[in-house]
């Protein structure tokens, strides 16, 4: 049995999901083709970060918002190139590949609920829980890459048009959230899938040139931005954290 290890989801969780999942896109991108180390290896290598990751978090008795973040940020980055192994090396396509992903993640939800009787998203309390909570979101994270590839290079959108396309969908979940008895656990999970896609869309209109109709900051320096705020966010998140912790303490001793 271990406690509950996730973080609130706030507004704040949601920005630091976008930067974690823009920066995975990028970082994936820098590692795989500006680096040129190719989507196998790169996918080997980052699904190793992942469970070495994984193993700290499992291993943590509380919730650690840094650690929490390094998780995300390397099931992100494992996602974006192991997307692009399945689309382009082993010639899947982006439509194949986001259906083999849909049914991979529909499977995850089924054989959890099935096992542990919830989907909860802030009150998991055992390692099996756990074990399926990152799982989903691992293939979440690939999923949206494929997505987002799809949107922005077959579907004639764009990247900014399949940018706007996905935030105009995150917008409509929000609006469901408090305006509709929808499952608020349903809703966080077709936010999160939703929110990886818009993070790779966004990640590619930043660094692609201007003739396929990105910013043209390259990986490198999307990634070290993306990276500076997200740091300056978990560093904030951590600060919070700590106080929540003290604040009791304070309480008994007056």
């Amino acid at each position: 049995m271990s406690m509950n290890k996730l973080p609130q989801i706030t507004l704040a969780f949601w920005v630091m999901k976008i930067c974690a999942t823009t920066l995975g896109e990028t970082a994936g991108d820098l590692l795989s083709m500006t680096l040129n180390v190719g989507y196998a290896m790169s996918s080997l290598i980052l699904l190793s970060a992942f469970l070495v990751t994984l193993g700290l978090q499992l291993l943590s008795k509380s919730h650690n918002p840094l650690l929490y973040w390094v998780v995300i940020l390397s099931t992100s980055t494992a996602g974006t190139t192991m997307s692009d192994f399945m689309d382009r090396t082993l010639g899947l396509g982006y439509a194949t590949g986001s259906a083999i992903l849909i049914c991979m993640l529909v499977s995850i939800f089924a054989i959890w609920r099935l096992s542990e009787k919830s989907l909860s998203v802030d009150n998991i309390h055992t390692t099996k829980g756990e074990l399926f909570y990152w799982t989903a979101i691992l293939i979440s994270n690939t999923l949206g890459t494929a997505l987002g590839d799809y949107l922005a290079d077959d579907s004639g959108l764009g990247f900014a048009g399949g940018a706007l396309l996905i935030g105009s969908a995150i917008a409509l979940v929000v609006l469901a959230k408090f305006y509709t008895k929808i499952s608020t656990v349903l809703l966080f999970w077709l936010a999160f899938v939703l929110t990886r896609p818009f993070g790779a869309t966004l990640g590619d209109f930043l660094t692609k040139p201007f003739d396929k109709g990105g910013l043209d900051f390259g990986t490198v320096g999307s990634s070290l931005v993306l990276a500076a705020v997200l740091v300056v966010l978990v560093a904030y998140a951590s600060y919070r954290h700590k106080r929540r912790d003290i604040e009791p303490l304070v309480g008994e001793a007056a």
